[in-house]
């Protein structure tokens, strides 16, 4: 056997076996990313237009199940109050428990005697429908609204509830952190900077960036690994008939 067969064969040998490990490690990430997912988060389908533009109706959320002890103002929330028809309803948290909450100042949702920036309503829409008399938010509750603030039947419209229109913490059963469906809508929610110098701040993002990665990594490796056996098979068949030839110039020489 030539020295130039049995190097061809060592590189071979070498090529599957890391093939194989892509292949493997690819299955483990891809797998491991879904997995992972399916722990973390829980699919919802938002089921009117309260939240738009941020959420439309019939939308599909991924909610990250968190305790309620974890929220924090400015997340958008999945919670089922039976008070408010103990179905799972999707809403914006502007106030938790001691926030005293008014509106409209200026056109401005007030939090804690503060104007707060809102970006994720509507163009051209206030903070409120109606105003909001100033009211303060019980220990343990959270304080929340639409973004479609005309069409949102939220803490604004219960404030004669025994709890002045506000939830338990407790009924939370996960902070939205990306819409996943329909395609052309899909990525992540921004946490809005108007209650980040409040105390509390805003919360950070779950770990679903890592997942996608996770997940397109393991597919790009699983199919660069499967691969490689078609294309190393091709290249030395080429190199094969490329050696013959020259083996026969030689021998004709």
């Amino acid at each position: 056997m030539s020295r130039t067969q049995r190097t061809d064969e060592g590189r071979g040998r070498l090529g599957s076996v890391l093939s194989g490990l892509a292949v493997a490690l690819g299955c483990v990430l891809f797998l491991g990313g879904f997995v992972w997912g399916a722990v973390v988060y829980q699919p919802y389908t938002v089921p009117t237009g309260s939240m738009t533009p941020t959420i439309g109706a019939g939308d599909r959320v991924l909610a990250q199940r968190i305790d309620g002890s974890e929220v924090r103002r400015g997340d958008v929330v999945v919670f089922r109050q039976a008070s408010w028809g103990d179905l799972p309803m999707v809403k914006r948290v502007v106030g938790v428990g001691g926030d005293r909450i008014s509106c409209c100042t200026d056109g401005k949702l007030m939090v804690n005697g503060k104007q707060v920036a809102e970006p994720y309503l509507p163009d051209g829409k206030g903070a409120a429908a109606t105003g909001i008399p100033a009211t303060t938010v019980p220990k343990g509750h959270l304080f929340l609204l639409g973004d479609e603030r005309s069409g949102s039947l939220d803490s604004s419209v219960h404030l004669g509830d025994s709890n002045r229109g506000s939830v338990p913490r407790g009924a939370v059963e996960g902070r939205v952190d990306a819409v996943a469906w329909p395609m052309g809508k899909f990525g992540m929610l921004e946490r809005p900077d108007g209650f980040a110098d409040m105390s509390g701040g805003i919360s950070d993002p779950g770990p679903l960036r890592l997942m996608v990665i996770a997940v397109v990594s393991g597919a790009v490796l699983v199919l660069g690994g499967a691969a490689y056996g078609p294309v190393a098979k091709r290249l030395g068949r080429g190199r094969a008939r490329s050696r013959g030839r020259s083996e026969e110039a030689a021998h004709v020489g």
